[in-house]
């Protein structure tokens, strides 16, 4: 049986590094190339390049929070599965609790875990190929079905734009409350973060934003960390 240390230098050879990085670099094209279809789009609409750049930043700032909770749990996962593989599943699916699931279920299906001393090869692929088919399922409903979505979405605002905003709105509302509450209950780090992140969120917008407006762009990114802040504090306090 290999140890633990062979399985991870297997993992992190450089054949398996160049294997995934094209991958991601054909994410890194896609981003760029979405990039310039909106700029593109931008200016055929006549719209403002203001406009364009701060709701770049602010994509960009909002971006911060999220990609600070992937990059630890990516950092976990490079010593259990390989730098090379977290790299790439994190870096197209980004759903770092789903990867992390995924890998454990896999391992434990296994007959080991990750991390543990009976991780073999032969786990270690099991893990890659849960990861693999975790995210197909993603990809073949949105490669199906995201084309008929936007047609389903004007027949049932019956081509009332007012109502067409307010079906989105709830939508947005719906999907990130439902995310958020399966977070909430994870424990009592987590509600704290999602509570003072809320709280942070409607000071900022509320008192600070009227008198300093360039805040507005960054009052998001300031509200995530400042929500992450008080989890980790209190994850700290509670060791």
């Amino acid at each position: 049986m290999e140890s633990l240390q062979e399985v991870m230098r297997i993992g992190n050879q450089p054949m398996v590094w160049g294997l995934c990085a094209v991958t991601v670099v054909v994410s890194l094209v896609q981003s760029l190339l979405f990039t310039r279809l909106a700029k593109r789009t931008a200016r055929e609409a006549q719209i403002s390049p203001e406009i364009t750049k701060t709701a770049f930043r602010v994509g960009l700032i909002s971006a911060i929070g999220p990609a600070i909770g992937v990059f630890i749990v990516m950092v976990g996962l490079m010593a259990t599965i390989g730098s090379p593989m977290a790299w790439l599943r994190l870096s197209i699916i980004g759903a770092a609790p789903t990867e992390l699931t995924a890998a454990t279920l896999a391992a434990e299906a296994a007959g080991s875990g990750l991390g543990k001393e009976n991780f073999t090869l032969q786990v270690m692929a099991v893990t890659w190929f849960a990861m693999a088919l975790n995210g197909c399922g993603w990809l073949l409903v949105s490669g199906l079905f995201a084309p008929y979505l936007e047609k389903l979405r004007e027949k049932m605002g019956g081509g009332d734009t007012k109502w067409l905003a307010a079906i989105g709105g709830a939508a947005s509302l719906g999907v990130f409350g439902y995310l958020c509450s399966n977070e909430i209950r994870r424990g009592t780090g987590n509600m704290l973060a999602a509570l003072t992140g809320a709280v942070a969120m409607v000071f900022l917008v509320k008192c600070v934003v009227p008198k300093h407006p360039k805040l507005t762009e960054y009052a998001l990114g300031i509200a995530m960390l400042f929500g992450m802040a008080c989890a980790v504090i209190h994850d700290v306090v509670m060791m």
